[in-house]
């Protein structure tokens, strides 16, 4: 390889990191914007305090299903058609919430919720983009870049829904429906960032200097994400440590504001106990990377095990209310998370042949997904029977896992 192609790939990834990164943090806010305001909208419009957290179950599920479908789009496209797609998908489902707030239809409202499950399947996309160029060696801090500008849109877009309502009083639509509204703009303009400035495409350039033939790998897609998981150990370990810290991680953040709520917590202190959650998952990934590529990803990946099991504890000791263990908790929660987020899907990204890179990594997403989707079904119930300290030592088996993982990962060598 000459210095001249040198330089241009590392030409290409700068821009490749430049676009995803302002990408991110638009498409965030198109994700967030309307979380403040789904569950309000499906109560009010299916008339029953029951089924107001359908919309979020049914974008989780939405989520799982387009990180599958995705992956398979950007194997055979690459990555800036599936991330446009992506966005464009859940634009068009933030329209439907519109429509189904005007209209009064919950069913318009749920299709809606699937699409917008794309969006979030292409955010955690992008930060695979990044790493399709990365040396090795910066790899981690490639993608963890990626990560970090989801908190921009995160902590911009909840902060738009007075906005929102004001905007859909002007134009005469549901004031629940204004979040949405501003979403699916916001997610036109991540998707025309991609479409403009993610050129050349960074997969395609990292196959065309990797071919590959037909023989060489399966050709069915779950095919080769087992034939990988086969050969490389690690990679299933990784993607097996990376669901279940998902998992611990959505289980008990969305049961923490009932369990403050019933010690008589006002709203705002559950908002700030939530914005600091949002903190520790995001704002210190870099930091993450940083770890990751100096000290290995299987380390920071059974770290971030740590850091949950000591979470749990904190929160399961945490009284009803407002706490110190709940504060603390919550932001070690948000913060093991980031570590065993960014190690595992660095791990998948370093030890996956580029023939099955995005099968791999669109699988390992939807199993993120669904396990989140498990754990959410499960934690009201365990909750409702046995309180919430038996939700937080349930989630701390999973933790276990994650520790576990790392320990795994780092037998299988390279990692």
């Amino acid at each position: 390889m000459t210095t001249t192609t040198l330089v241009d790939i590392e030409a290409v990834q700068t821009r490749t990191i430049r676009t995803l990164v302002v990408s991110q943090a638009v498409g965030a806010v198109g994700v967030t914007i309307g979380v403040a305001t789904a569950s309000l909208l499906a109560r009010d419009i299916s008339g029953s305090e029951s089924m107001a957290g359908l919309a979020q179950t049914f974008q989780v599920l939405g989520t799982a299903a387009a990180a599958f479908l995705l992956a398979r789009l950007m194997r055979a496209r690459g990555r800036r058609i599936g991330l446009v797609t992506g966005y464009l998908l859940g634009a068009a489902g933030a329209v439907l919430a519109v429509v189904a707030g005007v209209v009064d239809s919950m069913l318009v409202l749920l299709v809606g919720a699937v699409l917008l499950g794309a969006t979030t399947a292409a955010n955690s996309g992008s930060r695979y983009a990044a790493t399709d160029l990365a040396p090795e060696e910066t790899r981690a801090r490639a993608l963890s870049v990626v990560v970090w500008a989801t908190t921009i849109g995160a902590v911009a877009g909840p902060n738009l829904t007075g906005v929102g309502a004001s905007f859909a009083r002007s134009v005469g639509i549901p004031e629940l429906t204004g979040g949405f509204a501003i979403g699916a703009v916001a997610l036109v303009v991540a998707a025309g960032v991609l479409a403009v400035r993610l050129k050349p495409d960074p997969l395609l350039v990292a196959q065309s200097m990797a071919p590959v033939t037909a023989g060489d790998v399966p050709t069915r897609s779950w095919s080769r994400f087992t034939a990988t998981v086969r050969d490389v150990p690690a990679v299933g370990a990784a993607v097996v440590g990376m669901a279940c810290a998902h998992a611990a991680m959505v289980t008990v953040m969305i049961m923490t504001p009932l369990h403050m709520e019933h010690g008589g917590a006002h709203l705002h202190v559950i908002g700030f106990v939530i914005s600091l959650h949002v903190l520790g998952m995001f704002a210190f990934s870099p930091l993450v990377g940083l770890a990751a590529d100096r000290w290995g990803r299987s380390s920071v990946l059974a770290a971030g095990g740590l850091t949950l099991l000591t979470s749990l504890a904190l929160c399961g000791s945490a009284p009803e209310g407002s706490s110190w263990q709940i504060f603390a908790g919550l932001f070690l929660l948000g913060l093991g998370w980031s570590f065993a987020t960014v190690a595992a899907s660095t791990i998948i990204a370093d030890r996956t042949p580029l023939s099955a890179r995005t099968d791999v990594q669109g699988t390992s997403d939807m199993a993120m997904s669904l396990t989140a989707a498990a754990g959410g079904a499960l934690a009201g119930v365990i909750v409702q029977e046995l309180g919430y300290p038996m939700l937080a030592a349930f989630a701390a088996l999973l933790g276990a896992v994650v520790v576990a993982a790392g320990l795994a990962t780092r037998r299988d060598g390279r990692a």
